[in-house]
């Protein structure tokens, strides 16, 4: 059976973006799949070394999420990161492997430095990408379910893999990535991505005022004065958001038409947008209240899970070390 790894870093409470871009599809491929879902606490390190003290709580909501959208720990391998300490042995073998120019071109790091208005990144944001790869290739995984920003992360994982495997042997499998069906979701503001650094996210867990109050509150076609007006329904983050979540198709064909021709309001429209998200929250939310009821429950997942992990990334560690003949490699 084939093997996934993909994860989260632990920064607080998963909202609508994260559920398609990556969350949904975890929840289908781990009936089909070896799965290996990551709890990427060291990544937090990069972006929030004066925020540590929340990782704990982060951590928790972080499963929680995980277990109300359907991943089931009885199919799939949950993790924490910092509990596996040869991941920073291979991620120092691969970082020997990557020169800093390329290192410098993955695309996102200009993102998160303009997001996080950081002038000068540190060594570990600019080598975050190569860990992920030793993250990946621990536990020599097949496919890699992410959303389409972070494509070019692959990319280097396969030149790592490719390299390693051309100086030593075949050890590492060149991982694929699989984007899901709304590869990147725009933030509420209509900003390109939703993310919690820019405050234009709909949590998984908001109550269904919250949930109303955000949708209200959305941007839509700017150039639209009056309800009357002919409206853009392509690229209008109202629509996106219908299209990905509202389980009636009729109302939302109904609404484009009357959209473009001037014959609806963005009241309504909302209003019918902030309906169908609460129907589609309200099982997930149910399911969350359920496991955060249940003390200890988060810690088992997590403890049971990185045994198994861990295995795997020392006999990983291993194979890698013996195909390099470094001293005790086998052992």
């Amino acid at each position: 059976m084939k093997r996934i790894l993909t994860g989260d870093r632990p920064t607080g409470k998963g909202h609508l973006g994260h559920y398609v871009g990556s969350w949904e599809n975890r929840v289908k491929l781990q009936d089909e799949y070896e799965c290996f879902f990551l709890i990427a606490d060291l990544h937090t390190l990069t972006t929030a070394l004066e925020r540590t003290g929340n990782v704990a709580e982060n951590v928790r909501d972080l499963v929680l999420d995980w277990l109300a959208v359907g991943i089931d720990p009885n199919k799939a391998t949950i993790y924490l990161q910092s509990l596996i300490p040869e991941v920073t042995e291979l991620f120092w073998i691969f970082a020997c492997l990557v020169t800093v120019p390329r290192a410098q071109r993955i695309p996102t790091l200009k993102d998160v430095m303009r997001d996080l208005e950081i002038e000068e990144p540190s060594v570990g944001l600019l080598s975050y990408p190569i860990l992920q790869a030793a993250d990946v290739l621990m536990v020599r995984a097949d496919l890699v379910p992410v959303g389409r920003d972070q494509e070019s992360h692959i990319e280097l994982l396969r030149e790592i893999a490719r390299r390693f495997n051309r100086l030593y042997g075949p050890v590492f499998p060149e991982a694929q990535s699989l984007t899901g069906r709304v590869p990147t979701l725009v933030g509420t503001d209509g900003q390109a991505k939703m993310s919690k650094s820019l405050n234009n996210t709909i949590f998984l867990s908001d109550p269904p005022d919250v949930v109303e109050q955000k949708v209200r509150g959305m941007y839509t076609d700017p150039k639209r004065l009056r309800a009357t007006d002919p409206g853009t329904v392509e690229g209008n983050p109202v629509f996106i958001y219908h299209n990905a979540f509202n389980d009636n198709v009729d109302e939302v064909r109904d609404l484009e038409e009357r959209y473009r021709t001037g014959r609806v309001g963005d009241v309504e429209v909302k209003r019918k947008l902030a309906a169908a998200l609460n129907r589609f929250l309200d099982p997930i939310r149910e399911r969350r209240a359920k496991f955060e009821a249940m003390p200890g429950l988060v810690d088992e997942i997590i403890l049971a899970g990185t045994a198994r992990a861990r295995a795997e990334a020392q006999e990983t560690l291993r194979l890698a070390k013996e195909a390099m003949r470094l001293p005790y490699g086998g052992v």
